[in-house]
């Protein structure tokens, strides 16, 4: 008995002190200042990256020395561990001031009770200042919980001596699935079975199956007006013709592919591994700052089929100040300043992100000139074709019902109706 009090003591202080870990090893002081009085805001962002790090640590910079009462320290906290150790710093009431979220889950937290209300923080006019699209997603019952900051949409890279050398004009991008599968084709440059150049493959870049699904379905989501719409005719459609990318170049094939990916190489359609590519606009960066003079080109989203639409699926990030913050008022302003046309129009002429506040978004675009304005523009143009998919209330985790049968799907272990029905009847389950 006594070993067994023992030990639930030993694993109590073993959590408790990761949880101060977590949360940056000690508590804050509710009014923790500088020398000269002004209030300290610590502020969490996983954009450490040699070209995205200088940028935001000059915007707050800039907002340090805008003002003379609160000084904001910026924090690097890794993709993947941001959000784990946001939510153990808000358990154990020592979150950051503010923190860099997911856009579309933020619902959650604020019914979570892990984001606070921004409603009576932030200024009434900075609504009208940003995209009323990415608005709605940050709202919980009608009052906000975070201002968005960045949103994305994807865009079709290709590379444009590689179609001269197929015989492909390279004015003329595909622009339906049909004519992706032709210029794939052409572009494949083989020795015997193995590639030396794939044309393209539809899951590499940041443009997944459930994307293909949601451009073959007039760009709906798996979950519509709280209602599954995950084992839809299009969708199955759309995943069968994923599995037929597989079988043709073949699993092995595309293994080797990425195993030379996860190897810390240069990307491969930098490296020319690869003629197109999906991504974000702003993927230009790296191919900017790769050192290579390539020539390219970017195109929408090729459609299904000519009139059906060029779906995009979009996300983003929003600012939130975590439940619990010592100093949610100071937190709002630097949040405020983070979504003004100075901080925005930065942002987006040095990462090409779709950026929130609408007239930096306008201006950054006049600024910008030859490719990385056609970049730009075409990010900008895509932005009538995307839908930013909100997780909804009722299927909190319905991701991780669902991607396990779509990986099963396409590496052929099951059908692709089977995987989907399959996936349903798994969602269905988690409905509260």
């Amino acid at each position: 008995m006594k070993r067994n009090v023992k030990l639930s003591f030993i694993l109590l202080l073993a959590f408790s002190l990761l949880l101060s870990a977590c949360s940056g090893g000690g508590k804050k002081e509710a009014n923790a200042t500088t020398k000269d009085g002004k209030v300290i805001i610590d502020f969490w962002s996983f954009w450490g990256s040699e070209t995205r790090r200088p940028v935001i640590e000059k915007i707050v910079d800039d907002f340090n020395k805008s003002q003379d009462e609160i000084e904001v320290k910026h924090t690097f906290v890794p993709w993947g561990d941001i959000w784990t150790k946001n939510l153990a710093a808000v358990a154990a009431g020592n979150p950051a001031d503010v923190i860099v979220n997911d856009l579309a889950s933020v619902a959650h937290r604020a019914d979570n009770q892990q984001a606070e209300d921004l409603s009576k923080l932030i200024s009434k006019d900075l609504q009208s200042n940003l995209y009323p699209h990415l608005w709605e997603p940050v709202l919980y019952k009608d009052k906000p919980y975070a201002v968005p900051f960045t949103s994305d949409t994807r865009v079709l890279f290709y590379n444009k001596e590689a179609f001269k050398e197929a015989g492909l004009d390279p004015e003329k991008p595909p622009t339906t699935w049909a004519e992706l599968e032709e210029y794939a084709k052409k572009l494949d440059v083989k020795k015997g079975k193995k590639y030396d150049r794939i044309g393209f493959y539809p899951l590499w870049g940041s443009f997944g199956a459930g994307s293909w699904m949601s451009n073959a379905d007039g760009g709906k989501g798996f979950i519509e007006d709280g209602k599954l719409a995950v084992n839809t005719p299009k969708k199955a459609e759309a995943l069968e013709w994923v599995q037929g990318w597989n079988k043709r170049i073949g699993d092995k094939n595309v293994q080797a592919f990425e195993a030379e990916f996860s190897s810390g190489q240069t990307n491969p359609f930098v490296t020319e591994k690869v003629a197109m590519w999906i991504d974000i606009a702003g993927f230009y960066t790296q191919i900017r700052d790769s050192g290579k003079e390539m020539e390219i080109g970017v195109a929408p989203i090729p459609e299904q089929e000519t009139g059906s639409g060029h779906w995009n699926e979009g996300g983003g990030f929003a600012l939130e100040i975590p439940k619990g913050s010592k100093h949610p008022k100071e937190a709002a302003k630097f949040i405020e300043y983070m979504a003004s046309e100075q901080a925005q129009k930065y942002w987006a002429l040095k990462n090409y992100d779709n950026v929130a506040n609408v007239k930096a978004a306008e201006s950054a675009a006049t600024e910008m000139k030859d490719i990385e304005k056609t970049v730009y523009d075409q990010a900008l143009a895509n932005l009538k074709d995307t839908k930013l998919h909100t997780v909804p209330l009722e299927y909190p985790d319905y991701k991780t019902r669902l991607d396990p049968q779509l990986e099963a799907a396409i590496i052929g272990k099951m059908s692709a109706k089977e995987a989907l029905e399959k996936a349903e009847k798994d969602i269905e389950e988690l409905k509260k």
